[in-house]
């Protein structure tokens, strides 16, 4: 055969392998057996390993690729991805409805389109060429983490679609998809199976599973756990509505072979509305993957623009939640788990009870404040709840003849339950809290975040090693990763030569993470990751913060009295210094560039309501911060300027209660060139 003739070969067997994967992994409706595909995937691969020139990155043997080098870049999205306002009744729906018809004047024909709303992670998939080049996640909703890798291995997402296909969808080369990851119950409940034969603890729920799946960087690992992605926007390059209507965007994906939520129907009006949510409620223990609500969209798209957005939420959608699901079980009795920042989190040990379809026999009691609070008892009756779908929660005591009241009262331990430590509770605080930084239940989880994405980023420093390092004594303190030999690692189970030398060189190379990414290893409570970043450009060094008191601390912006006192008291324990000191020892970056700010606005508090016309929120803060001044979430008599844009609601009634100054962001732009006071 000549060259063109394999490449043809090749390219027809292709298409034949993407058709047979659309029929299982997208209509449910397969027309080979497994045997017969898997014949189809090696003839494909035989020939592609001899002629290697013809491998094409849409071919269906490229799904699983390479993984990222350093982590998940962040890549702006073509428009911002925000999230929808939440309904959770009839009344609040009727409510939504009439401003809808309000806003959209007499004239204006206002028409439904009903979804399934899927629980899992938002997706923006790029398409040029119609080829696949990018998949982001939704992040803040400004910008995302470039996930390609990962949502390549996605059966259900198509890697490349023919011109036929986008003729007859009416769809151009170049074009964006937004919709829903989600892990399918049965996958779920495979892995979970798996890890619990690990050791490892299961995962709380579908939608935090596919989340997490999505965010791994070893796209093989995606591969194996079988999500799904449900398409339900269609958007230009540009990021504009691909289609005039909603619903003929949904047919139109559905042509192009994306998965489509069958389950989804027109409405000409609120009552139709209602009785698509009464099915969807029906429903939503027949499916096969989890569900928490229905989301109602206006569906002419011109009419969307019209409505417009809140700050934070389309006008012209809405989601209706579902009622969470409870059920009512007995409190055999109550635990305690230290977590990271050695907070002490009572757990109620439960009858097994059904919620929803999944059996529960832990529910979080929060704090002491919510067992008083409750009134609870070891051996009461309670009512249990999933709501959204989340790990379970204790709402009320059930009282009455066929459940009687519990007999012992619940006392937080003096010591700690993992070290024996004292445990310590601040007078205007709900939490008790260890005090040993060493706490074994504490590193456990310190270690895990220590390494995770984001922190140090320690690719292969998993829970599963975490837990054989503190079994065998390799690791008491976060320090020790940095004492680790080849030898100590090949002790460990399934720790190969070259699994222990690529942790080792993970860990060296964490040596160079900026010192932001350090401060939030540390773990200091109230330390996310915005406040460390902003804490090491504040003081550019790590020593500088250390020696750092209570008053210059606040005088940071984003850093309140609580987060002080908690800076203070970290570095104030001797064996935090102690570690600060091992790991500048191992040869971690303590210092950073100190971020060069001018002084235009310093001492000025802003707050910002409403939406801005030109600046996002995220935008109009940085640049207040950037020139000295700070913003709050909050009015009060200390607030020097209250910047208002559309829609601004309490925030700016109560700014002219209290007589603060209301400017617009043409007048805080003005003050940042320094032409107004």
């Amino acid at each position: 055969m000549s060259h063109m003739e394999i490449a043809g070969q090749i390219e027809a067997l292709r298409e034949k392998i993407r058709h047979h994967e659309n029929r299982y992994y997208v209509l449910d409706s397969p027309e080979i057996s497994d045997a017969e595909f898997d014949g189809l995937m090696r003839e494909l691969k035989t020939l592609e390993e001899a002629h290697p020139e013809l491998v094409t990155e849409d071919s269906p043997t490229q799904r699983v690729g390479g993984k990222p080098k350093d982590g998940f870049a962040k890549v702006r999205h073509s428009r911002a991805m925000l999230s929808l306002d939440n309904v959770n009744s009839e009344e609040e729906l009727r409510d939504w409805d009439r401003r809808v018809h309000e806003l959209a004047g007499a004239d204006a024909k206002v028409e439904y389109v009903c979804e399934f709303k899927l629980d899992g992670l938002s997706m923006a998939l790029h398409y040029r060429d119609g080829k696949l080049a990018r998949g982001l996640t939704r992040g803040d909703g400004e910008t995302g983490e470039d996930v390609t890798m990962n949502v390549r291995t996605i059966r259900s997402v198509p890697l490349s679609l023919s011109e036929a296909k986008l003729e007859a969808a009416g769809m151009a080369a170049n074009f964006e998809v937004r919709g829903e990851v989600v892990m399918p119950l049965e996958a779920f409940d495979k892995m979970n199976v798996e890890r619990e034969e690990a050791g490892l603890q299961p995962a709380a729920n579908p939608r935090n599973a596919a989340a997490g799946t999505i965010r791994t960087l070893e796209p093989n690992i995606v591969a194996q756990r079988r999500l799904d992605f449900y398409a339900y926007f269609a958007l230009t390059e540009a990021g504009e509505d691909a289609f005039g209507e909603q619903d003929e965007a949904l047919n139109a994906l559905g042509k192009l072979g994306f998965r489509v939520n069958e389950h989804r129907d027109a409405a000409k009006d609120v009552e139709a509305v209602l009785q698509f949510v009464a099915r969807a409620e029906e429903k939503r223990n027949q499916l096969g993957y989890e569900i928490d609500g229905v989301v109602v969209k206006v569906n002419s798209a011109a009419l969307q623009k019209r409505l417009g957005y809140t700050g934070r939420a389309p006008r012209w959608a809405v989601a209706y939640k579902f009622a969470a699901r409870s059920s009512v079980t007995r409190v055999e009795s109550i635990r305690v788990q230290v977590g990271r920042t050695g907070k002490l989190t009572p757990v109620a040990v439960l009858t097994p009870a059904e919620v929803g379809g999944v059996t529960v026999t832990h529910a979080t009691l929060h704090n002491a404040d919510e067992i008083e609070r409750l009134g609870l008892l070891i051996g009461d009756w309670v009512r249990i709840e999933r709501g959204g779908d989340v790990i379970p929660k204790v709402v009320e005591v059930v009282e009455d003849a066929a459940h009687p009241r519990g007999h012992e009262k619940f006392v937080f331990p003096e010591r700690c339950p993992a070290c024996d430590s004292e445990v310590v509770r601040a007078p205007d605080e709900a939490d008790f809290r260890c005090v040993n930084v060493d706490c074994p239940a504490r590193l456990r989880e310190s270690l895990l975040h220590f390494g995770s994405r984001g922190v140090m980023n320690i690719e292969g420093l998993g829970e599963a090693v975490v837990v054989q390092l503190m079994d065998r004594g390799l690791v008491r303190t976060l320090s020790d990763l940095y004492g680790l030999t080849e030898e100590q690692l090949l002790r460990l189970e399934r720790i190969g030569e070259k699994s222990a030398r690529a942790l080792l060189a993970e860990i060296e190379k964490s040596k160079d993470a900026p010192l932001d990414r350090v401060l939030f290893g540390l773990g200091i409570r109230f330390v996310g990751e915005r406040t460390a970043q902003t804490l090491a450009e504040e003081f550019g060094s790590m020593d500088a913060l250390m020696a750092a008191g209570q008053d210059e601390l606040e005088r940071v912006n984003d850093v309140g009295p609580r987060v002080s006192e908690s800076i203070v008291e970290f570095f104030h324990e001797q064996r935090n210094k102690d570690l600060v000191e091992r790991l500048r020892a191992s040869g971690l970056r303590f210092t950073a560039e100190k971020r060069q700010k001018s002084s235009q606005l310093e001492g000025k508090t802003f707050v910002l309501t409403g939406a801005l016309p030109n600046l996002s929120r995220e935008e109009a803060k940085e640049k207040i911060e950037a020139a000295g001044g700070k913003v709050s979430g909050s009015v009060s008599k200390k607030t020097h300027y209250v910047v208002a844009g559309e829609d601004a609601g309490s925030k700016l009634e109560k700014a002219q209660k209290l007589g603060v100054a209301v400017i617009d962001e043409a007048g805080l732009l003005e003050m940042l060139k320094g032409e107004a006071e």
